[in-house]
């Protein structure tokens, strides 16, 4: 009987010891100290950025040093373990491809899916802002676009046909801005430019974070520009026809976007000819949302032209100027648009920027994106928007095993 009951006492202080165990465990790989993970950056709450060496090195400083061998120990398991944990709960890329969160409601359905009656006031209010949205509004900026989308093609078609004098550049670019203030009244678009003297000039490269498609007339709203894109049909392909007509935008066909070489020469030839236009480009490749800047393709720093940045920054308070495009089609988004309250957004123009030297152009892609996103108070990242649809590449995978190797030699 005693054998037993010491036995049974031995497994209860056992199993007490083993839950203490996990619970720390538990503990140590979610739970990590307030400060050092959150900070309040433009709205949203983010993790600091801290290095994998300080972090390792913190675990490590409760254990003595290996004599022989490297410095790995079973404790750097937990590192991994809670950044992994941290990544799933919220990782850096997903919630760059979602509407930013507000921290009101600003009357507009999208905002506010899960509706729920809170009083009749509220709710009035609300239903006039939709018959005011989508019964006056709608239609006053539906028929202003259209008018400034058929300006564009008509106009432009019309400049097209005169010779190649210097007057017809100089109507060129007052046709392409006076139809894309058009447009841009047609989505109520209250925008505000900033330092107009760093403007982009005539035989540079206007690089720009990309929020929407949106962003080409808020940008040509104040100056003319020279398009890069891919030759498309319909309407599109119609209102390209017509504009590359009366000025040198480089069109693309689908197979030529791959040559990469073809796409460095136009670019070349177009910024070497000091007559033509800026040309503008957004290097992130896809729309994220006005939240952060995620990595820039190096294709447009390869050139050796000169770089103008450009930081838009729109206000969520108004509509959400996002282009979710896995959800939502082109016609549905501009629709969406034009029935939110109105588009308003701050426009920087940052000072020239050149390749220094032994730069390359990864580094100078870095550098130019880092000052775009530190004007507009967007959050800079190193991932690849390409993400939004692709895996993560096995150059990433290798670039941290290897840095947590060299953190490892004898």
């Amino acid at each position: 009987k005693v054998s037993g009951l010491l036995f049974r006492r031995t497994v209860v202080k056992g199993a007490f010891w083993a839950l203490k165990i996990w619970i720390c465990l538990i503990i140590s790989l979610i739970v990590v100290p307030f400060d050092s993970v959150c900070g309040c950056v433009s709205g949203l709450i983010q993790r600091e950025d801290g290095s994998m060496e300080k972090e390792l090195e913190e675990l490590r400083r409760s254990r003595p040093k290996p004599p022989v061998g490297g410095d790995f120990t079973l404790s750097d398991c937990f590192y991994f373990s809670r950044r992994g944990i941290e990544s799933i709960v919220e990782d850096e890329v997903t919630q760059r491809f979602t509407s930013e969160e507000l921290v009101s409601w600003n009357l507009l359905t999208r905002t506010n899916n899960y509706f729920q009656y809170i009083s009749l006031r509220l709710t009035l209010v609300y239903g006039l802002g939709i018959f005011v949205r989508y019964c006056i509004l709608a239609p006053l900026r539906i028929t202003l676009a259209c008018i400034g989308l058929s300006w564009l093609v008509i106009g432009t078609s019309a400049v097209g046909l005169l010779p190649n004098w210097r007057i017809k550049s100089w109507l060129s670019e007052w046709v392409h801005v006076i139809c894309y203030r058009i447009c841009a009244r047609g989505l109520s678009a209250a925008i505000r430019y900033h330092n107009r003297e760093n403007k982009p000039k005539k035989g540079g490269i206007c690089v720009a974070n990309h929020t929407s498609p949106i962003d080409i007339v808020i940008l040509c709203n104040d100056g003319g520009y020279a398009m890069v894109g891919q030759v498309h049909g319909g309407l599109m392909g119609v209102i390209q026809r017509a504009m590359v007509r009366s000025c040198p935008h480089i069109w693309f066909e689908r197979a030529e976007m791959r040559d990469r070489h073809l796409v460095t020469k136009r670019l070349t030839d177009h910024v070497n000819d000091k007559t033509k236009l800026p040309i503008l480009i957004f290097p992130e490749g896809t729309c994220v949302n006005n939240t952060s800047v995620m990595m820039f393709k190096k294709g447009s720093f390869e050139i050796g032209a000169t770089i103008y940045p450009v930081a838009i920054k729109y206000d969520p308070k108004f509509g959400d100027a996002f282009w979710n495009s896995s959800k939502y089609s082109m016609v549905n988004y501009l629709l969406r648009m034009m029935t939110s309250w109105a588009l308003v957004c701050n426009v920087w123009y940052l000072p020239a920027m050149h390749q220094q030297e032994g730069e390359d152009a990864v580094q100078f892609a870095n550098r130019v994106k880092s000052a775009i996103a530190h004007q507009g108070g967007l959050i800079d990242l190193q991932w690849d928007g390409g993400l939004k649809r692709a895996k993560v590449k096995e150059t990433f995978k290798e670039q941290e095993q290897k840095k947590y190797s060299r953190e490892n030699r004898p």
